[in-house]
């Protein structure tokens, strides 16, 4: 429950499981205006957070907390841990001297919080390179991340266009007329270098004859003076 609807960073339309107001202790209802998903410190997230301008504090329920996390919390009389639910690693660690246990990483932890924190297998997904389900459900499987849950059945967008193969090329009549009045010019990198050290082919093509050149080139900066070369070969 929150005060301050600039908290929630997805609204959410009414819907008929959510309260339209809040009981609180001495027995007031304060109005619920509406409802949304939160990004607490630490990169934790909170579903179905309800907006109550009328309350004067944040208030987190634990069980929700937890549940949306996929960790645990360990009360103490100076404060709580979060844990990581699977290995018990201490994920983040708030200490507190009033009467309510307050969720507010210190500065020191929030590069490790990030690096541990429960996010979804999409961001994951995302984080790590696009890598498949299975590499994401050993990661998860290993304590290596902690994922709030693991869809199969998502598609990605970028996985999808990478693993799209080349369109062919349009059936062309085009031919040039003369030997040397049109080629077309390919650098190649060889992933390995060759027995004499070259790693790169220039390739040319005349268009009219289909007569193919190639030359051996151990830096890419030589691709420009073998041009000029095969140029005055052409010419003389």
């Amino acid at each position: 429950m929150t005060p301050d609807a600039s908290n929630i960073s997805l609204f959410r339309p009414p819907h008929f499981t959510c309260p339209s107001s809040i009981v609180v202790g001495n027995g007031s209802t304060l109005p619920v205006t509406s409802t949304g998903d939160a990004v607490l410190p630490g990169t934790f997230r909170l579903n179905n957070v309800l907006v109550a301008p009328n309350i004067i504090k944040n208030l987190v329920s634990v069980r929700q907390f937890i549940t949306d996390n996929k960790c645990s919390v360990e009360f103490d009389p100076f404060g709580l841990s979060v844990k990581d639910l699977h290995s018990r690693n201490e994920i983040i660690r708030c200490n507190s001297s009033g009467p309510l246990y307050s969720l507010m990483p210190p500065a020191a932890s929030s590069s490790s919080c990030a690096l541990i924190a429960a996010a979804a297998a999409a961001i994951w997904h995302r984080r790590l390179g696009h890598p498949g389900h299975e590499a994401l459900f050993k990661l998860s499987s290993v304590s290596a991340i902690s994922c709030t849950h693991h869809s199969s059945d998502q598609l990605c967008h970028a996985c999808q266009l990478g693993r799209h193969i080349r369109l062919p090329f349009a059936n062309s009549l085009s031919r040039a007329l003369k030997n040397f009045d049109l080629i077309h010019c390919d650098l190649w990198t060889s992933p390995t270098k060759s027995v004499s050290g070259y790693k790169y082919y220039l390739v040319i093509l005349d268009d009219h004859s289909h007569f193919l050149w190639t030359f051996p080139l151990r830096l890419k900066s030589e691709t420009f003076s073998t041009l000029a070369n095969f140029f005055s070969y052409v010419t003389t």
